[in-house]
């Protein structure tokens, strides 16, 4: 059974899962992407100490899913899962290796483009530099406006960003912004005295004036911040890596600094979460739009932040770089007035491999690449599931997820979820409805689905084709 789940994934899907009305206008969709945002930093996820109203009041608009997993458990395979539709199963990198994107890599723009939208993006791309052939607008973005470069996304002040539109990829200057000589720095940190442009602000208002010139029109907007991402070099230079212009309501809060940048970094990006919703009530726009919010994996520990100081993790085991729950179950927030119910959540489980399959499922799209999504739509929607697959209707509730991080892979099916750290390490077994923070293995009292996991994770990396 678990290996059919896993083929019929990945097939084309054939019938889209939710009938559209003939007069319906195609929705946006915006999708907000942060990063290193873990499970527990947000107030409608059991967040105590930091202050996010606007997103706790879209989780009270809109649809929580409880058991939302990213790409994978550090940045660039994640964001590589989301935009292709593949599981790391199915893809050329499964860490931070350097990687560009290639022709081949059909992107969720680029099907949303073949279905008439104007496709636009902020934040951090990270699959190609300057010249290399990998830069958005060559994977299906008509805009984009961040950073290129992975590394250089560490850096809240650099002297530019990039903007890439049309057949342009042309630097973004950021006035004021100066590096600091410090070879430890390697580039990627600002002079404390000349930290002017704050990088997250002109990505933003990039992102609000995108919506503006194409509210007219249907349109997808990917919006990639880089907050809560700490500035790892900055850390190691200044001893704080949270880079933010204010402290503002923490200013005065015994904490260190970091932690009071850190949590000031996530009220300033909630904040301007608010801007973005007040800007598509004043558009008119709103009840046509599909808003999503999520992170590109779990909680991070670096540049001074620790991941305890506010229970980033809020219930579950560990954080960035490892496959428990909470380097790669994140939050995860969709708000659709008049479409999805206000103030409900589903434990469903679900994926950023999802994505691609749920546009497709939005679009009423009739070519998709092979992908290993199934649609996320119908819970959003509370509809009856009716994609056929292959000429068959996979069950959410039943299908396994895979997830890997080097030698480290994970799956998951209802209520268990399945670890191993290496190839030739034994399986560990959760019961997660009964232990969610993964404290108690139980694979010696279930050995049949402890087979049955290892199995999947041998048939996740067979080709799709």
């Amino acid at each position: 059974m678990h290996r059919l789940v896993l083929l019929l994934a990945g097939l084309l899907f054939l019938v889209p899962s939710v009938a559209r009305a003939a007069d319906d206008a195609k929705p946006n969709v915006i999708f907000i992407y942060v990063d290193d945002l873990g499970y527990g930093d947000l107030g409608c996820f059991g967040q105590q100490k930091i202050a996010t109203p606007k997103l706790d009041q879209m989780a009270g608009d809109g649809m929580k899913l409880t058991s939302f997993y990213a790409g994978c458990t550090v940045c660039r395979p994640s964001r590589l899962v989301l935009w292709t539709g593949r599981s790391l199963g199915h893809q050329p990198i499964n860490d931070n290796k350097p990687y560009t994107m290639k022709p081949s890599d059909h992107t969720i723009a680029e099907l949303m483009k073949e279905q008439g939208y104007t496709t636009g993006g902020v934040g951090k791309w990270a699959m190609g530099e300057p010249g290399s052939g990998g830069e958005p607008i060559y994977h299906g973005f008509d805009f984009w406006c961040g950073y290129l470069n992975q590394s250089n996304a560490h850096n809240y002040y650099p002297p530019n960003i990039w903007r890439c539109e049309g057949d342009k990829v042309e630097e973004l200057p950021l006035p004021g912004n100066v590096l600091m000589d410090d070879k430890n720095a390697r580039g990627r940190v600002a002079k404390l005295d000349a930290r002017k442009t704050y990088s997250h602000d002109v990505m933003t208002q990039e992102a609000f004036d995108f919506v503006r010139r194409n509210a007219d029109k249907p349109f997808l907007l990917h919006i990639h911040w880089t907050i809560p991402h700490a500035n790892n070099e900055g850390g190691r230079v200044t001893g704080n890596g949270s880079e933010v212009p204010s402290y503002g309501q923490y200013a005065d809060k015994d904490w260190p600094a970091p932690e009071k940048g850190f949590a000031a970094m996530v009220t300033h990006m909630d904040s301007d979460v608010g801007k973005l919703r007040d800007l598509l009530k004043e558009l008119k726009i709103e009840d046509n739009t599909l808003l999503i919010f999520t992170s590109d994996n779990g909680p991070h520990q670096e540049g001074g932040h620790k991941v305890d100081f506010f229970d980033s993790n809020g219930p579950l085991k560990g954080y960035k770089r490892t496959v428990y729950e909470g380097g790669i179950r994140v939050p995860f927030i969709a708000v659709w007035p008049g479409k999805i119910a206000p103030g409900t959540e589903s434990g469903i489980t679900f994926n950023a491999y999802d994505v691609m399959a749920t546009y497709a499922d939005l679009t009423n799209a009739k070519v998709v690449p092979l992908n290993d999504g199934l649609s996320f739509l119908p819970t959003l929607l509370n509809k009856q599931q009716k994609v056929v697959v292959a000429n068959r209707k996979p069950d959410p509730k039943q299908r396994i997820s895979y997830s890997s991080f080097a030698k480290m892979e994970a799956a998951r099916q209802g209520e268990f979820k399945a670890v191993r750290q290496a190839p030739d390490k034994p399986i560990e077994l959760y019961n997660l409805q009964e232990d969610i923070g993964e404290t108690t293995d139980i694979a010696k009292d279930h050995p049949t689905i402890v087979q049955m996991m290892a199995d999947f994770m041998k048939e996740a990396k067979e080709p799709l084709e």
